[in-house]
């Protein structure tokens, strides 16, 4: 066996965990909208620049691959397994939902506390703008611009909870439920209400994070599996006897047949863990 088969598949390997590990452990980024190029598919326009970046080293490493073993379907599957393993293995955005919430919670109590003090809700839903957590901040800047733009009360809480949407599961729409009806009603006990309500939120969000707690540990387990499995694999390739009958069109079939049949259980597990969100009940569309 020649010194460059070696020298050349430690280098595949030693380049496929680098981008794995970038996958795993850089933060996401949300891609920014451009004007999409001719010469540029829309699914790759859509990756992020550490996606792009995992594509990039799973064509060279899979073309070293292709010509080391002999492996065409290599071309295809290395870019495949480095871009997709690290989306399907990774966290949903639950941490950020999270802070969602504890934002909500956090603004909830300091509306309550301003009320107390006997300032109108359309007032007190403008001061508190600027107490309000980084996380909900644009919702809240938008609510009160459009309070100071003479819209309804009651429309702009409306809106304010289709920003919302459903990252935060059905608080937003409680909370702007019944600041809704707080200010249908201009009565007391509104401030009491938001009390109650940023209790309630607090007790969400201990579970949630119980819950996420619990579902990451199968995904740590899964990605352990996956990255010892992917080092086994490029140890036992170091040996021309063992990669020999998958050289053949049948051995490169049961490959693309195993690692599907991998992939559609990460797929499943992934599904799994993912909560669905509550239903919307309020909304502009909905208004009476």
């Amino acid at each position: 066996m020649s010194p460059l088969f070696p020298a050349l598949a430690g280098a595949a390997l030693v380049a496929g965990a680098i981008a794995v590990w970038v996958g795993f452990h850089a933060p996401e980024k949300k891609p920014v909208m451009k004007s999409r190029s001719l010469a540029q598919p829309r699914w790759y326009t859509r990756l992020s620049r550490t996606h792009k970046a995992l594509l990039a080293v799973g064509v060279v490493a899979g073309l070293v691959i292709t010509l080391i073993t002999g492996w065409v379907i290599a071309l295809i599957l290395t870019p495949a397994v480095l871009v997709g393993l690290p989306i399907l293995l990774s966290p949903p955005p639950a941490s950020a939902e999270i802070d969602r919430l504890v934002a909500l919670e956090d603004w909830t109590r300091s509306l309550s506390g301003v009320l107390t003090a006997g300032v109108g809700l359309k007032q007190a839903l403008i001061a508190t703008l600027r107490s309000t957590p980084e996380a909900i901040r644009p919702e809240v800047t938008q609510l009160a611009a459009r309070l100071r733009a003479r819209w309804s009360t009651e429309l702009a809480l409306r809106t304010f909870a289709d920003d919302l949407g459903n990252h935060v599961g059905g608080v937003g729409d409680m909370i702007a439920a019944n600041l809704v009806l707080g200010a249908r009603r201009r009565g007391a006990g509104l401030a009491t209400i938001l009390s109650a309500l940023a209790e309630a939120v607090s007790e969400e969000v201990r579970a949630s994070r119980a819950v996420e707690a619990d579902r990451a540990k199968p995904r740590a387990t899964a990605r352990w599996v996956t990255i010892i499995t992917v080092g086994v694999l490029g140890f036992l390739s170091l040996s021309g006897e063992y990669i020999s009958p998958y050289k053949t069109p049948l051995g490169q079939l049961i490959i693309v047949v195993l690692l599907a049949a991998y992939v559609a259980t990460l797929v499943w597990m992934r599904s799994m863990a993912k909560g669905k969100p509550a239903p919307r009940f309020i909304s502009v569309r909905t208004s009476a």
